[in-house]
């Protein structure tokens, strides 16, 4: 029997330099996997929740979209394939995690996933991804000569177990410097600690994860940023998880005018 019946992504094509990967936005969970996890396992607690729907104005901006289906509990996208750890000697979450954000355990039995079945996971699941990721860039680099990619994530404000009290609420991460040009970066942590109510971070807690630090190639017109945003600035951070569109439509004008300054970088 296949790993999973459902498709690895969804994909939007556009017509302008940008691509907007969202790994960590899927909360399928195929039966078998589901079967073994903890009822708090099964909720899926850790998505990064309705980022489609916060980013529902990139298609206007033209910009390509690439959506994972499948829950982070399933393979992380956003861990290199042999599992090293992004951040060596914190707390990090796996390839195919055993845990939640809050360090409790995901499989029931503690019957986790063997190397076996690490290696059928990131086959079925993480290696599409990648290949339609990579693929894409690839495009737009041959059509516009140069390729932006933004990597779109969201995360509770505290988690006590990566970092101390609250997290900023723009978390952008360029791999200390080495994934984007720096001017843009400059550019785009201006706009995010200019913004009313909200505070702002360059390469603190959250650098860039693997997609940021293995596409991001700037010498080679290849510019990835990677945005971690607070939850609680457009959604119920606990459950039922709600979308808050309230709060959602006072941060989208921030959003759409820091994609709009990463396109302008690519086509001035």
């Amino acid at each position: 029997m296949p790993l999973t019946t459902e498709a690895p992504f969804i994909f939007h094509q556009g017509n302008r330099p940008l691509l907007i990967s969202m790994p960590h936005v899927g909360t399928h969970l195929p039966p078998a996997i589901a079967a073994r996890l903890t009822p708090e396992g099964r909720e899926v607690h850790d998505t990064d929740w309705h980022l489609g729907r916060l980013y529902d104005f990139a298609r206007e901006l033209g910009a390509s979209i690439l959506m994972a289906t499948h829950s982070r509990y399933v393979v992380d996208l956003n861990r290199p394939p042999d599992g090293a750890s992004l951040y060596p000697g914190q707390s990090v979450t796996g390839l195919c995690p055993v845990d939640t954000f809050d360090d409790t355990p995901l499989y029931a039995a503690g019957n986790g996933p063997d190397d076996a079945e690490i290696a059928e996971r990131r086959e079925a699941i993480w290696r599409p991804y990648h290949d339609q990721l990579a693929g894409e860039l690839a495009r737009i680099k041959v059509q516009h000569g140069v390729a932006m990619l933004w990597d779109a994530h969201s995360i509770r404000s505290v988690v006590p177990r990566f970092f101390e009290g609250k997290l900023p609420d723009f978390n952008l991460g360029t791999a200390d410097g080495a994934s984007c040009d720096p001017a843009l970066a400059q550019q785009l942590l201006a706009i995010a600690q200019g913004a009313p109510g909200y505070t702002a971070v360059l390469n603190g807690r959250f650098k860039g994860g693997h997609i940021t630090r293995h596409y991001g190639q700037p010498v080679r017109g290849v510019h990835a940023v990677q945005l971690e945003m607070t939850q609680c600035i457009y959604m119920q951070e606990a459950m039922p998880f709600d979308y808050l569109p309230e709060l959602a439509q006072r941060v989208q004008p921030t959003l759409r005018s820091l994609l709009a300054t990463v396109l302008a970088f690519a086509e001035g």
